[in-house]
């Protein structure tokens, strides 16, 4: 047996523990983990450190303005060169051919400064304005052209809808930006929108639900109930469908049904029988074999049938007028019974006592009262 203090003991301990920490090492890490993005957590900005020699070829973009937007960008273009100029990005502005275009230069060393250049002209064009473009040279953030001109062939449906994602005074759109983080602007056939990449998401899904008949208001009360959500730490890594309201799409108008409805035939390989011709008619009947004066003859006999019935049809519903309706059954008169006789003395009196009665009288019994109740005030006086 080796004592405590033997040395390959306690090489063999280390060896151990050396093991056991590599396994710990090697275990897998749940999903979980993985996937959450720890809170205030950013991505480092890139310098130029990170690229000091720059980049080896010039890249470009050039967009297109309507004609509208000449004064507005001819305007804040000197603030459009200031911010690229930062980012060492070169711009111009063509006010004959209505267009902008973007260059990187020998200074650039951001490879990915281009690309936001140009979305940053894109929104200018789509007249977002100047102070919300220039929020695109962030890294952080992103924005996101929705077309959706093509997605409505009705164009006073269109219409219609996209006065829906705006709301009365722009209230749909107001909310819709607190929720997403998002700056949305509706224009034309375009809908931009800039903000994180989360909110741009569920912003193009509002937008084209909304397009799609489907009212923004069901997307809002979703997304505020995953806002809720997302604030307990418990449920943020759960499922939230059973939190999440399920709308389903009622069609009032039902679509009516045709009168006459095509039933398929069932399907036989062998083709259908031929129509017979005349001659096999005929052949059948045998008239093939008659005469010409014996076939008129047959004609005028069938003629004169005809004309006999239509005739007799005629007369029957001339003959309709002439006869009389059918008369009611007379109602013997009940007898009257002895419960329902009027006692006519009893009535006779009545009538004279009204007649002694002068209008708006009251009645005896009320004056006999009246009289008895001054006596006993009298009285007690």
């Amino acid at each position: 047996m080796a004592s405590p203090m033997d040395p390959e003991s306690a090489n063999g301990e280390g060896k151990r523990k050396r093991k056991q920490g590599k396994k710990q090492e090697n275990a897998p890490v749940p999903d979980s983990e993985l996937l959450t993005v720890p809170d205030g957590w950013k991505e480092p900005t890139f310098t130029k450190e990170d690229n000091p020699k720059g980049l080896l070829e010039e890249s470009s973009f050039a967009t297109l303005f309507p004609k509208y937007r000449e004064a507005y960008l001819k305007e804040c273009w000197p603030l459009v060169q200031k911010a690229l100029d930062e980012q060492h990005v070169k711009a111009s502005l063509d006010l004959i051919e209505g267009s902008m275009t973007v260059s990187t230069t020998k200074k650039t060393f951001d490879p990915y400064v281009i690309i936001r250049a140009r979305d940053l002209i894109k929104l200018l064009a789509r007249s977002v304005p100047f102070e919300q473009a220039v929020r695109i040279l962030q890294d952080d953030l992103a924005c996101d052209i929705i077309k959706i001109g093509s997605l409505v062939r009705n164009r006073e449906r269109f219409i219609k809808r996209r006065q829906r994602l705006l709301g009365p005074k722009g209230s749909t759109l107001k909310a819709l930006e607190l929720l997403t983080n998002c700056y949305i602007m509706v224009q034309g056939n375009t809908v931009s929108s800039l903000g994180p990449f989360g909110g741009l998401k569920e912003v193009r899904k509002v937008v084209l639900d909304t397009m799609k008949n489907i009212h923004p208001i069901y997307n809002i009360k979703t997304l505020m109930i995953k806002r809720e959500l997302a604030k307990d730490p418990e449920l943020r890594t759960q499922n939230w469908e059973r939190f999440l309201p399920k709308f389903k799409h009622k069609n009032m108008n039902k679509r009516k049904e045709p009168k006459n409805k095509n039933v398929k035939k069932e399907y036989t390989p062998f083709p259908p029988p031929q129509p017979e011709s005349q001659m096999d008619k005929e052949l059948a009947s045998g008239e093939y074999f008659l005469k010409e004066s014996q076939k008129r003859k047959k004609k005028l006999d069938e003629i004169k049938a005809k004309q006999a019935e239509a005739v007799s049809r005629k007369q029957e519903q001339r003959n309709k007028a002439f006869i009389p309706p059918k008369e009611k059954p007379a109602m013997k008169p009940k007898k009257a019974s002895a419960e329902t006789k009027i006692d006519i003395e009893a009535f006779k009196e009545k009538v004279k006592k009204a007649k002694k009665k002068k209008l708006g009288a009251l009645p005896e019994e009320e004056v006999k009262q009246k009289i008895a109740a001054d006596e006993k005030k009298k009285k007690r006086k």
